[in-house]
């Protein structure tokens, strides 16, 4: 059995991994960890859904496929932030990136 994947899924599978660092650059760390997930969700179904459109295949769109690259690409986003993220520091040093005054002031409790 050989496995073939077209570029676009390879590339929607390179951008799942790098979702959660996109969440923690716009997330603050005093951020509700269900409003991170659904955010991570909601890229994770647009990464899904444009790397379906972009693939090149001759069945055409497919509203079935591109639903199970969503869900493959949470789960991939997932992973890659309990996995390597978060134990290396990315997740947090993203998220302290763009603090600003106010944010950064609430987080310390001041």
């Amino acid at each position: 059995m050989t496995v073939n994947l077209d570029a676009a899924y390879w590339l929607g599978l390179l951008v799942s991994t790098v979702l959660p660092v996109l969440v923690g650059l716009v997330t603050t760390r005093v951020t509700n960890a269900g409003v991170k997930a659904v955010l991570l969700l909601a890229l994770s179904t647009a990464t899904g859904f444009v790397t379906e459109y972009l693939a090149p295949h001759d069945a055409g769109y497919s509203v079935q496929t591109a639903a199970v690259l969503a869900l493959v690409s949470f789960a991939v986003g997932v992973l890659a932030h309990f996995g390597l993220l978060k134990p290396t520091g990315i997740s947090g040093r993203a998220q302290d990136m763009l603090v600003t005054s106010g944010s950064h002031a609430a987080a310390s409790g001041q």
